[in-house]
């Protein structure tokens, strides 16, 4: 009897679009990312791969004896860009940009090219040795790049573009300019000739950005990719792509605000709670250093239902001011109606005025707004929301010259919130005098001169003290 043979059968496997994990059956669920409903059929058998040892060309050394030199910061020439990255930009570093469309990611990447191939210094007036840059566009031709460059002053000679969709012409560009910053918008256009399916695939996605990223590690060559969001406001294509690079920055405006927020969700080289501010000009986007301006109104004289905060985005205290209107409703069912507020929260906060502070509000159509688009999320907003409604159920003004922090509890009370003192320098530096803030057993040390700051344990308490013999 002749001994049996192995013999291999062609089976059909199955993959996650989002994170590329395979599995020889179907399942509802990716067993890697937790995804419902990703799993696709894909033809062709699974094999398990094993590579052979070879030769070590650089053999591994002693932690202390690796040059950390080469690693150092580079500044972009924007500082609040800078800002977000945790210093500059990092030789080998490979940043992912997501936004939406019409956001301005494209515009600020531009600007960032200019400014790094110029060698220009955040900061600084003065220039160090500039870089060569290479900008790879695959959704605009090279000539509508350079309509863009010319209007918002992105020019520089040692900026070089390229049109390209062929991610093995993209890398002939990079072999022919060898540059020192890499831009691939977007990382969704490119596509190879290797692999099946279409440009912005999973399949192409996966192994144009491993393409790109394994000559960026190569060349010690700074790279930011530009990437797509689906509707939910995630990033485009397999999660893979997110642990694959160093950096994933998050662009985020709102369309009828000109303001833009640069995030860091995750960052190999710096902190990930710092954030940029952006404005959106008619001659590209600048960075704005103090945008605590932005959030605040300018009227001439006090006006009742408006109450100034500090926010804390990341690391970087700002002004902010929430506006509060109160209406007798015309319907049974009391309006709220919310602009850069959470909603619930809201009510959560109606529900407290009313209850704890003898505030008749139940009844009464509420309408509350931020200035300038900012959207508040933090707690401590909780207590200038209460005195802005507060002002506006009493009819009168707040202080022109008062801030107020602090988050609220359903029991009335007002607990302790991070940055205080930061809180605090932010107003005095503004010009403000006074300041109300939640008590602390310790009480509040560092205060700049001439600030005035009242401790306050509960929300009657703060009113008591902002309207004193209130009906």
């Amino acid at each position: 009897m002749s001994p049996a043979r192995k013999t291999s059968r062609n089976t059909n496997a199955y993959r996650c679009r989002e994170c590329g994990w395979t599995t020889a059956k179907w399942v509802g669920r990716c067993g890697e990312c937790q995804q419902w409903g990703t799993i696709e059929e894909v033809g062709g058998q699974t094999v398990a791969r094993t590579a052979p040892a070879r030769t070590v060309e650089t053999p591994a050394r002693p932690i202390a004896e690796v040059d950390a030199s080469v690693a150092q910061f580079a500044s972009t020439g924007i500082e609040e860009f800078d800002r977000v990255l945790g210093g500059g930009l990092v030789p080998g570093a490979v940043i992912l940009m997501a936004g939406e469309p019409g956001v301005g990611k494209s515009t600020l990447l531009l600007d960032v090219a200019a400014t790094f191939a110029r060698g220009e210094r955040a900061g600084t007036d003065t220039a160090s040795q500039g870089h060569d840059v290479l900008y790879v566009t695959g959704e605009e031709s090279s000539a509508q790049v350079k309509l863009r460059a010319d209007r918002i002053g992105a020019v520089s000679d040692t900026l070089y573009l390229a049109s390209e969709t062929d991610l093995g012409s993209a890398l002939a560009h990079i072999e022919a300019v060898a540059p020192r910053l890499l831009i691939v918008d977007s990382v969704q256009t490119l596509a190879s000739a290797e692999v099946e399916g279409s440009a912005g695939g999973v399949t192409q996605v996966r192994e144009v950005s491993a393409s790109i990223i394994a000559e960026a590690k190569k060349r010690n060559m700074t790279t930011l990719l530009v990437g797509h969001v689906t509707k939910e406001g995630t990033i485009a294509g397999p999660r893979l792509l997110e642990h694959l690079v160093d950096v994933v920055c998050q662009f985020e405006g709102d369309k009828n605000s000109r303001i833009r927020m640069l995030r860091a969700v995750k960052n190999r080289f710096g902190p990930t709670d710092e954030v940029g501010c952006f404005d959106l000009v008619e001659d590209g986007i600048s960075g704005v250093s103090d945008p605590s301006g932005l959030f605040v109104s300018r009227t001439a004289h006090p006006v009742a239902g408006t109450c100034l905060t500090v926010t804390m985005e990341g690391r970087r205290p700002l002004l902010a001011e929430v506006q509060a209107l109160l209406d007798e409703s015309s319907t049974a069912q009391p309006r709220r109606a919310t602009a850069g507020l959470d909603s619930a929260r809201t009510a959560m906060l109606l529900a407290v005025l009313q209850r704890r502070a003898g505030f008749n509000v139940g009844k009464l159509d509420c309408y509350l707004s931020t200035v300038g688009g900012v959207r508040l999320t933090e707690p401590a907003a909780d207590l200038a929301t209460v005195m802005a409604l507060a002002s506006a159920a009493e009819d009168r003004p707040l202080p022109r010259k008062l801030a107020v922090f602090g988050e609220v509890g359903l029991a009335g009370e007002v607990r302790a919130v991070p940055g205080i003192r930061q809180r605090i320098a932010e107003v005095a530096r503004l010009g403000f005098t006074h300041v109300m803030v939640p008590a602390s057993p310790a009480g509040v040390d560092g205060i700049p001169e001439g600030v005035h700051v009242k401790e306050v344990s509960s929300v009657v308490e703060a009113v008591d003290t902002l309207f004193p013999g209130r009906s």
